[in-house]
Formats: structure tokens, sequence, C-alpha cells
């Protein structure tokens, strides 16, 4: 069982059954009275959002995930493709269930996927990922200092905000759950 403070971003919780991700917290403390925390939290099977309230004492259920390591093979039209590596049995995935982490797929990655009984809830990315700049604007000449950002486009055809010392051909470790520039590898 979850304390209310124990909700933090990301977590992963179950209400009437049905699993939950804390997208949004927010706690108020009371003073004598305890704390009231603030929660969205999205329903992994159908991605709605809902707010939440929980005072101080309130329990909240873990939800029962497991995790399970296969390799992206590829994309097609709407459906991503993804192999068992122990196995090698494949299956697919919608675009809806991969969501944002489409962006950070690489073909041969190999990465998590959690479930919720026997139903795809989320696809679990590295927290930094290295990829190869495949597009970065030039420099404005005399344009040097470090805080100017400007759009780079990266092998898997997200675009991100980098400084300008980046080019073409670097490889750079973006952020996935922010994605944001992080550093140039050395």
């Amino acid at each position: 069982m979850y304390q209310p403070t124990d909700l933090k971003k990301g977590v992963v919780c179950q209400i009437d059954g049905k699993p939950y991700r804390v997208v949004d917290y927010n706690q108020k403390v009371m003073g004598r009275g305890g704390s009231i925390v603030n929660v969205k939290l999205r329903n992994l099977i159908d991605g709605n959002i809902i707010p939440k309230t929980f005072k101080g004492q309130d329990k909240i259920e873990r939800a029962e995930v497991s995790t399970k390591t296969v390799q992206y093979l590829y994309a097609a039209g709407d459906l991503f493709y993804f192999m068992d590596p122990a196995s090698f049995e494949q299956f697919e995935l919608s675009a809806e269930t991969v969501d944002s982490a489409a962006g950070y797929l690489k073909e041969g990655d190999e990465l998590g996927i959690q479930f919720f009984g026997d139903v795809v809830i989320n696809i679990e990315l590295p927290k930094n990922l290295y990829l190869e700049v495949t597009y970065a604007e030039d420099v404005v000449k005399g344009d040097t200092t470090s805080s100017v950002l400007k759009d780079a486009t990266l092998e898997t055809g997200i675009t991100v905000k980098v400084p300008s010392f980046i080019k073409t051909g670097d490889i750079i470790s973006v952020d996935t759950a922010t994605g944001e520039y992080r550093e140039r590898k050395k």
C-alpha cells in the first residue's frame, strides 16, 4: 500500500481495479490538520487523465505490474513490432500504446515493456539515450554565447533544442523523460 506522499510523478498505482500512472503531484500542508495530496492520474488502459485528492491517512493500492525485456524491430504504418529475445516470439503494439516513446525507438534497441495482467500499459525507455544528430542548423557567426539553443533533428526523427556548438554527425545524450539535451558524447 502507498501513502499519499509516495505518489510522486511516474508511480503506478491501482484504483478501482485499474492501473494509473501519476503525471502530476502537488502537496499542500494544512498545519495541524495534516496534508492533502492532489494528483493527476493517467489511466494506463484508456489514456484518460483524472484529478484525485488524497488525505494523509488514505491508503492507495499498488498496481501489480510486470516488466519484460524486448527488442524493437521496426515500425510499419501505425504498428510497432517487437520481439522477445528469449523466445524469439514477435508481437505488435499500436502507435497509441507506444505513444511518446516512438520518438526514441531505434531498430535493434532493447527496452522494457510493462504489463498489467496481460495488457501492455507502458514502454520503459532508458533514462538517457545516445542518438546521432542528422541535421543541425549552422551557427550565426558572432553568436557565441553558450545559452543560445537551436533545433537539431535526431536519427529517430525527433527534434530537440541543443547548444549552438552541436553539429550534424555529433552523438548527443537526450533525457527521455523530458526530451531535453543532456550532453555531447565524448
